[in-house]
């Protein structure tokens, strides 16, 4: 049996460091991403440690300025998992002057939701929309909530500067983000079933450490 070796870290920024820098050891140049586009993907293998991602992440061209620009200036961001809010930090967040709201468990998405016989998620997109007016939209979870926000882009009614759209599972997260990515407007997402409210929100903190 061989030995195991630990490596000796005691700083969590010194493990993120040397995180990456095995990523970028085992993806080496030239890659499929670059500049930006890499420091989000790398990020999202970071968050996973699944490299198929390589082969599935999306972006619509200039997704990532959008999305930077309108942490810049302070973006209402909303998603659709407390999951994922928790994973935006404040401290990356707030010297953007951007903050992020998830109304799953909002009393007036939850009474809308049973008034009009649909899921939280679906309801909490139509008052965000109405009452929030997001710059930036991370879906991780829930397909019915991307496939309501694509309903919402198709009406004229939300012209997002970003959608992180990236909901997993087997029932219909794979067609909800074939939708997305037929839209024009900024998108990052995942083709097929792979996602999560993890993976969703590292784009996000990897694009506020851009802005920062």
């Amino acid at each position: 049996m061989s030995e195991i070796t630990i490596q000796n870290f005691q700083k969590p920024d010194d493990i993120e460091s040397e995180s990456f820098r095995i990523i970028d050891s085992e993806v080496p140049e030239p890659r499929l991403f670059s500049g930006a586009k890499w420091e989000i993907v790398r990020r999202m293998i970071h968050t996973t440690a699944d490299f198929e991602l390589l082969e599935l992440v999306r972006f619509k061209d200039g997704a990532v300025e959008s999305g930077v620009a309108a942490l810049k200036n302070g973006a209402t961001i909303v998603t659709d998992t407390e999951m994922a809010k928790r994973g935006m930090p404040v401290r990356r967040l707030d010297p953007l002057g951007s903050t992020v709201h998830c109304l799953i468990n909002d009393q007036r998405v939850v009474e809308r939701a049973q008034r009009e016989g649909i899921t939280r998620a679906k309801a909490a997109v139509d008052v965000a929309v109405a009452e929030l007016k997001p710059d930036i939209y991370v879906v991780g979870n829930a397909p019915t909530a991307l496939i309501r926000l694509v309903e919402h882009v198709d009406n004229g009614t939300v012209a997002p500067a970003l959608v992180v759209g990236m909901p997993v599972g087997f029932v219909n997260a794979a067609e909800s983000k074939a939708l997305l990515m037929r839209r024009n407007i900024p998108y990052i997402s995942i083709e097929g079933r792979k996602g999560g409210s993890a993976l969703a929100a590292c784009v996000i903190n990897a694009m506020a450490v851009m802005a920062l």
